[in-house]
């Protein structure tokens, strides 16, 4: 179910979907997760950012429930958070110049060159862009 080593991608998505049960597709991503034993999940700050910024919209509870499950992420020994650095986001802006044909964001082409480098062929996510991109967008598929 995922790449050579064992590695499946979690999206911004897949996270937000976790972390609120009245999300549309709360299900699906407890599903996959399920699925996930024995499996690491890679994700990126890249994508912790863009969870927290979008959880900072509902509330103070909803706020401190975010930065408990960010900081649980980063101590799980079965997840990792690839840093961010200057010349991953080069790499992703330089991506995303050079697929203007899509909605991409630069997120979504920092994910993509780290699903590539990582030999990761599946993503929890459920945005067409990975599909486009050449990805598995697994919780399209439960």
């Amino acid at each position: 179910m995922t790449g050579a080593a064992g590695e499946v991608f979690a999206d911004t998505g897949f996270w937000i979907a976790m972390h609120n049960a009245e999300d549309e597709w709360h299900r699906r991503a407890r599903q996959a997760a399920a699925s996930l034993v024995n499996k690491r999940i890679i994700t990126s700050e890249m994508v912790l950012v863009e969870f927290l910024n979008f959880c900072s919209r509902s509330g103070a509870a909803s706020r401190r429930l975010a930065a408990i499950t960010v900081r649980r992420l980063w101590d799980s020994p079965g997840i990792k958070a690839i840093p961010q650095d200057s010349a991953q986001l080069k790499a992703a802006v330089q991506r995303y110049a050079d697929r203007l044909d899509q909605r991409w964001s630069v997120t979504d082409c920092a994910s993509f060159l780290i699903m590539e480098e990582r030999g990761i062929t599946e993503a929890l996510a459920y945005d067409v862009d990975f599909v486009q991109a050449g990805f598995r967008a697994l919780l399209r598929e439960f």
